[in-house]
């Protein structure tokens, strides 16, 4: 049974294995990101702080391109599925972060739980395929590719640099804290 803390967030095992440890890690940091752009209308998903641009509701439509990234396309050797298939990334490499604020926070959220799930499932095929070690399918221009292992490792640093983000801009939005 999975213990969850006061904002409904997985804490990650104490004595699993290697596997369920980065896993629940995982987890937790989506969670954190879940609990910060929870209950937010469409203008608190699109408000910025300072000078960067940076939104809460980029931000989910960002890491689901990053999931996407990951976990789809170098781990499995998928095409890119839409809208990603579509973005002229050369016109505008963070056209994830600007068309967010086209999209209802319904849809950023649903977009992103959806591309989460995704993902899951595709760690869960790896896991029985070949384990933390297996190599990615798509590999790096220079030829080498990172294992699960480094995926997932890289995802949690990914979602927790962006959580320190996110702090900032819930905070910004209605003055609510926390870790």
């Amino acid at each position: 049974m999975t213990e969850l803390d006061e904002h409904g967030r997985p804490e990650p095992p104490l004595a699993g294995d290697e596997t369920a440890t980065l896993l629940g890690f995982l987890d937790y940091q989506r969670a954190t990101l879940a609990w910060k752009c929870a209950g937010l209308d469409a203008s608190g998903l699109k408000t910025t702080a300072g000078v960067s641009p940076m939104t809460l509701g980029g931000m989910l439509k960002h890491l689901a391109y990053v999931e996407e990234h990951w976990f789809s396309r170098r781990l499995h050797d998928h095409d890119l599925q839409p809208p990603w298939d579509t973005v002229d990334w050369d016109a505008d490499p963070d056209w994830d972060w600007h068309s967010a604020a086209e999209d209802s926070p319904d849809e950023l959220r649903a977009f992103w739980q959806d591309t989460v799930a995704r993902s899951r499932a595709l760690v869960a095929l790896a896991l029985t395929e070949g384990g933390l070690e297996q190599p990615a399918k798509r590999a790096w221009p220079d030829g080498r590719a990172p294992s699960l292992r480094w995926i997932v490792v890289h995802m949690i640093e990914e979602y927790a640099r962006h959580n320190g983000h996110a702090d900032l801009l819930r905070e910004s939005v209605d003055g609510q804290t926390g870790e």
